[in-house]
């Protein structure tokens, strides 16, 4: 695989100083040689340690109607059963209220009716398989369809609206309906779920966690155990990976280690296998959704009418604010006049789903990205015309009422691209190769991201952090973040750096835990570094501040002028210098304080979630991607030759953990859009509401042999953001949407095999099974049934149309259909 990144050349203010270049994260040696620690890692270092292992239930949806604990704690090595009964606080593992720790009602396949405590994990799964417990199967719902069907929803049911909807479509010159229904996607972090906690001697509950949440891990554990928050603390030392499926799911494991651990005054160890955890925690929302849309004749789009409805599974967990931001980002990079977009949360005897890398941000575009490579054939124009034309312009408001101020950087991203990649000239190439290539065909897409950053919910957008400088100035940071391997850290050490002025290697971290920086926000909306970062900067200012009084009397000039660089402090208009480490024993002799608690919190933030208006976004992140792919015409198989990107991370922090993230974020979305077919038993047999995708075995996801032959990224460059930590911007989850090109470039391919101006359906995920469909459905509009081609049949498109003969469809409306595979 060949590989190009651009990394652009940054700093601050023309200073030589950490932020903005590229180095590698900074437990990357420890990632490689096996050498960093996990939380399970911990358990080998912890005396009498118990496990844990669940009693699973057997049926989507059960009442349980007894629980006989006695055969399990005959079983060699079994010492407790937890039960429903052994709860001292609230018999709840979320923040809705709506997640019985131990259930009385099961509410899908999996779900944990008990815990077994053993002195070994063998001995803990023997006891948990020698529960006895007695059911009453219920009637369950498994798909969104059969919850619309039943009309089984949950949580609120808001909308997006502009303009009047009804007028633009009978205004409009083409109008377009359609279904379309698409999958979810499950997390597959490389380490699972995974909680050890222990009681000190004065009743102080430690948990080690693998949460991406430690402060709302630490308030469920708390009102499950009937305690303070003060009682209970929480650390996350790493994660190894987390994409949103520890936001949220954690907190009920976490309390299941800690009640175990207060019931036998043992620390107690909560790990799930890789099937418990794909059997037992949530994933990305699958969506469906219907659609009517209104073009003019040149294109424009002037009206979209939507239902969004997301299988939310059996709690609302994060659904809602999954929910609401889907429909803030229905509209992606295109201004669309005439708007109304309702939103509903399907409830389905299926794991509860949750945050994933996107939070329902990519779902939304998925839907109109969709509707744009659906209709761009029957409207006669090219796809990448299509998006271009309906860009936003500076000035636009989106669909909830946010001003769009940097249309101007996506129209260059998107010309970058269209250049770097020599997009045109390779367009002519494949329309070459497809007529000189029956049975293979090629296709070249390029899609836009525009992705709105910040927590939707505003009170979340607020951060701490907690900075020391030690009298041999030595610095240490902690800050409310916490590190799933997307190089925070590493940022949080080049903020601290620049900052302070002082080298990198001056600076070390803490890991993250509740009693240092309390009250923090989950590392999630790709806000981690801007709110971290903004933190550790306020920390590192207030220090630095102190310090400049001290050196203002070593030095002789004011505060204002005293400069540190590379930890080297000097004064405009003197030549005496003096060491960091120097200046820093002389502030605590002169009782300086050395320590700080810095604060952040986003400002210019409102957003009424009652009629889903206001700007809930600090800004937008921009991308564009070009991808090309090739498609067997015999199985649907493909290949992905070569992906472009442009991407917009302002002034980047950190270049080489951003590229990372963009590759990172690629793969993961192409993963969710092409590869990782997620299945339960939809059937009425006894293994009905089963995860049938269990293990990698039988869900499939992006390997080396997917990646494409030639990968180029490059940052945006000129893009700093005003008011964001050193001018950055997020890059942890836009990147994800990139992927939207490699599936229209699939749908691209597989429209070759027909007529000039074929729209086909494209199931998602686009796996060869659903190219292969479309392949058929492209080769009858050739006339060709069952993919047998006729050998006098060249298999190429068909002459250019006579130019005086319409280009459109002439129907006024017409109907198209877009359906999950399955």
């Amino acid at each position: 695989m060949s590989h190009l990144s651009a990394l652009p050349e940054q700093g601050v203010n023309g200073q030589n100083v950490v932020v903005g270049t590229s180095m590698p994260h900074e437990a990357a040696n420890l990632h490689v040689t096996g050498a960093a620690l996990y939380t399970d890692d911990l358990v080998g270092r912890t005396k009498d340690c118990l496990h844990a292992y669940p009693v699973q239930s057997p049926h989507a949806h059960a009442r349980v109607l007894d629980v006989d604990t006695s055969p399990a704690m005959a079983v060699p090595g079994v010492v407790r059963v937890l039960t429903g009964a052994d709860v001292p606080g609230v018999n709840d593992a979320g923040v809705k209220h709506d997640e019985p720790l131990f259930p009385d009602e099961v509410q899908f396949v999996g779900h944990a009716v008990c815990w077994v405590l053993g002195e070994t994990l063998e001995a803990a799964r023997r006891g948990a398989a020698a529960v006895v417990v007695g059911y009453e199967p219920l009637p369950s719902i498994i798909s969104v369809r059969e919850a619309i069907a039943a009309e089984s929803f949950q949580g609120a049911q808001p909308t997006v609206e502009r303009g009047n909807v009804e007028a633009g479509l009978e205004q409009a010159a083409h109008v377009f309906s359609g279904e379309f229904e698409f999958a979810g996607q499950e997390h597959f972090y490389l380490e699972t779920h995974c909680s050890l906690a222990l009681v000190d001697e004065n009743g102080q509950v430690f948990v080690q966690c693998s949460t991406q949440h430690p402060s709302e891990t630490q308030e469920i554990v708390a009102h499950v155990l009937g305690r303070s928050s003060s009682e209970v603390t929480v650390q996350c030392l790493r994660m190894g990976g987390g994409f949103g499926g520890k936001e949220m799911q954690p907190h009920g494991f976490a309390a299941i280690a800690s009640l175990g651990s207060i019931l036998t005054g043992r620390p107690v160890r909560l790990r799930l296998s890789r099937n418990l955890d794909m059997t037992m925690s949530g994933k990305r929302h699958g969506f469906h959704s219907q659609w009517r849309v209104g073009f003019d004749d040149s294109g424009h789009l002037q009206a979209l009418e939507a239902t969004l409805t997301s299988d939310g599974g059996w709690s609302l967990d994060l659904s809602e604010p999954v929910l609401a931001r889907a429909l803030c980002h229905i509209d992606n990079a295109y201004w669309i006049p005439d708007i109304k977009v309702n939103g509903r949360v399907a409830r389905s005897n299926k794991t509860s789903q949750t945050a994933f890398r996107g939070f329902g941000g990519p779902q939304g575009m998925l839907v109109i990205e969709d509707i744009l490579g659906r209709c761009a054939p029957l409207l006669g124009i090219d796809a990448a015309e299509l998006r271009r034309r309906n860009f936003y312009a500076n000035g636009q408001t989106t669909p909830y009422g946010q001003p769009v101020t940097q249309a101007d950087r996506l129209a260059r991203a998107w010309d970058q691209v269209l250049e770097s990649a020599d997009v045109i000239e390779r367009w002519a190439q494949i329309e070459e190769f497809n007529r000189a290539h029956p049975h293979t065909k090629r296709g070249l897409a390029i899609t836009p991201v525009k992705f709105g950053i910040s927590f939707n919910l505003t009170a979340f957008n607020q951060a701490g952090a907690l900075v020391h400088v030690y009298k041999d100035g030595s610095v240490l940071i902690n800050h409310g973040g916490t590190e799933m391997g997307q190089g925070l850290h590493t940022k949080m050490l080049q903020v601290a750096a620049t900052t302070l002025g002082v080298p990198l290697s001056t600076v070390r971290l803490a890991p993250t835990r509740t009693d240092k920086v309390p009250n923090t926000s989950a590392t999630a909306a790709s806000s981690g570094a801007d709110l971290n970062g903004g933190a550790v900067k306020n920390a590192c200012e207030q220090i630095r501040e102190r310090l400049a009084v001290t050196a203002s009397a070593k030095i002789g000039v004011p505060p204002a002028d005293i400069r540190i660089t590379d930890g080297l402090v000097t004064g405009l208009g003197s030549d005496v210098q003096v060491p960091w480490a120097e200046l820093v024993h002389a502030a605590y002799f002169a009782r300086v304080q050395l320590s700080a608690a810095g604060f952040y919190r986003t400002e210019g933030l409102h957003w009424d979630s009652r009629v889903m208006q206001g700007s809930p976004f600090k800004y937008f992140a921009h991308g564009v991607a070009a991808t090309e792919v090739e498609v067997d015409g015999w199985t649907g198989a493909y290949r992905t030759r070569r992906v472009d990107i442009v991407h917009d991370v302002g002034d980047s922090l950190s270049p080489l953990v951003d590229i990372g993230q963009v590759e990172g974020g690629y793969v993961q979305g192409a993963g969710w859009l092409t590869l990782e077919d997620l299945r339960w038993d939809e059937s009425d047999g006894p293994g009905r509401g089963r995860v049938l995708t269990q293990a990698a075995s039988t869900y499939k996801l992006p390997s080396f042999s997917e990646m494409p032959e030639t990968f180029n990224v490059a940052l945006l460059e000129q893009a700093h953001e005003e008011g964001a930590v050193y001018g950055s911007k997020a890059v942890g989850e836009p990147p994800l949407m990139l992927a939207f090109s490699v599936r229209e470039a699939l749908r691209q391919a597989a429209a070759a095999f027909g007529p000039t101006g074929t729209s086909v359906d494209l199931g998602c995920p686009s796996t060869p099974e659903q190219v292969f469909w479309a392949v058929e459905e492209a080769r009858a509009a050739h006339g060709q049934a069952g993919g047998h081609v006729d050998e006098g049949f060249p298999g190429h498109h068909p002459d250019e149309p006579d130019p005086d003969a319409p280009t459109r469809m002439p129907e006024s409306e017409v109907a198209v259909r877009s359906l999950a595979g399955g």
